[in-house]
C-alpha cells in the first residue's frame, strides 16, 4: 500500500528555494565582479551605465539574503517540529549498515535503505559540507564588505570582521577563500540536482517533488 507522507514543511521549502536562487545569482555576479567581461553602455565616450556597480549591488543584496535564510534554516533545524526528520538523519549517517545499503543502491545493486531520517548518509554529509561552506563564504563576504562600506552595517561589523580577517590570515587570503568556497557550490549543485532526479525517477517515490509540494509517496506496511 502506498500513502502520501508530509516530509518538508512550508518554511523549509521556502528557505531551500530562496537559498538556491541566491547562490545562482551570487555566483554569476561574483564572476563578473572578479572579471568584468561585459562593457557598459557609453554616451559620448563616458560610461553612463555603471554595470559593475549594478552587479556589486545585486551581489550584496543576495549575499545578505543568503545569510538571512541560512540563519532561518538553522533555527528550523534546531526548533522546528517538522525538521525532526532532518535531525534523525544523523543516526543514519553514523550507521555503517545504512552506508553500505545506500552505496549499493546508487550502484543499482540493492534497494534503497529505510532510514530514520529524511536524508541518506551521503546526502547528510553533503549538506553538512555545504552549510559549512555557506558559513565560510558568508563570513569572508562580510569581511570584504566592511572594507568597502564603512558606514551603516559595515561600520557596525567592522571591528568584529577585522578580528576574523586576522584569524583567517589577512585580506588576500580571505578573498582567496571566498573564491574557493564559491567553487564548492559550483561543483555541488549539478551533483545535487542529478542525485535528486535519480532518486525521484529510479526510486519512484516523488523524492524530488517533496521539495516543491512537501509530500512524497512511501510504501506502508500492511
Amino acid at each position: 500500500m502506498i500513502k502520501k507522507h508530509y516530509e518538508f514543511s512550508y518554511w523549509l521549502r521556502v528557505t531551500h528555494w530562496v537559498r538556491a536562487i541566491a547562490i545562482v545569482i551570487l555566483t554569476a555576479s561574483g564572476f563578473y565582479i572578479a572579471y568584468p567581461f561585459i562593457s557598459p553602455a557609453t554616451n559620448g565616450g563616458e560610461p553612463t551605465n555603471f554595470l559593475n556597480a549594478l552587479f556589486r549591488s545585486w551581489h550584496i543584496i543576495f549575499g545578505f539574503l543568503l545569510i538571512a535564510v541560512t540563519i532561518g534554516k538553522f533555527y528550523l533545524f534546531i526548533f522546528d517540529k517538522q525538521s525532526r526528520l532532518e535531525r534523525d538523519s544523523f543516526w543514519d549517517f553514523i550507521n555503517p549498515k545504512v552506508w553500505i545499503q545506500q552505496i549499493g543502491y546508487y550502484m543499482l545493486i540493492t534497494k534503497h535503505p529505510h532510514g530514520k531520517g529524511v536524508y541518506n548518509p551521503l546526502q547528510f554529509m553533503a549538506y553538512v559540507g555545504i552549510y559549512i561552506s555557506i558559513v565560510m563564504i558568508s563570513l569572508t563576504g562580510l569581511i570584504l564588505y566592511v572594507h568597502v562600506y564603512h558606514e551603516g552595517m559595515g561600520g557596525v561589523l567592522f571591528d568584529v570582521m577585522r578580528s576574523f580577517e586576522v584569524l583567517l590570515g589577512g585580506l588576500a587570503w580571505v578573498r582567496e577563500l571566498h573564491h574557493i568556497f564559491m567553487w564548492v557550490f559550483i561543483i555541488f549543485l549539478p551533483i545535487h540536482v542529478y542525485l535528486a532526479v535519480f532518486n525521484s525517477v529510479y526510486g519512484k517515490s516523488g523524492a524530488m517533488d517533496s521539495i516543491i509540494s512537501g509530500y512524497r509517496w512511501i510504501k506502508s506496511k500492511k
